[in-house]
């Protein structure tokens, strides 16, 4: 992680199953959302109450992308580490847009309410992967700058 970007952890569920597509670089990008819902008791009737849930759109690159789309679906409740990025870019009517999404560097199953199996992969190479942390490929291979962005 580079100086001055904003890190964030987020505990929530997923709102419906990675959607997997495939740059035309042949880089792998898994894009999802999380919604985070906090919850406070109420003394007074005896009960949890929902608040307003967050919506974090997110993207994750490579081997994490596969794993994820492999791994997890709609309703998993996740623990996810990233990056805040913004993403701005023109509409085909010329208009000007920009959103802030989540980065995901590392994701995994929340174990709070429930159980996990854990399966290994094992690496396809022995060299250096591109989720080395000192690769220095970006995550917008083979995406045009003036595209929709990856969310």
């Amino acid at each position: 992680m580079s100086f001055g970007e904003t890190p964030i952890t987020v505990i929530g569920n997923l709102t419906s199953d990675p959607e997997l597509k495939f740059t035309e670089g042949g880089a792998a990008l898994a894009k999802f959302t999380i919604a985070a819902t906090p919850r406070t008791y109420d003394k007074d009737s005896g009960q949890w109450k929902d608040g307003t849930a967050t919506f974090f759109r997110c993207a994750a690159w490579r081997t994490l992308a596969e794993h994820i789309a492999d791994s997890l679906t709609k309703g998993s409740r996740v623990v996810a580490f990233g990056r805040i990025r913004q993403h701005n870019w023109q509409t085909e009517q010329g208009e000007n847009r920009s959103m802030l999404a989540l980065e995901i560097d590392d994701i995994g199953a929340s174990m709070r309410f429930t159980t996990v199996a854990v399966n290994a992969k094992q690496p396809a190479q022995s060299g250096p992967s591109s989720d080395d942390p000192w690769n220095t490929a970006t995550p917008a291979d083979g995406i045009k700058s003036d595209a929709e962005p990856p969310f």
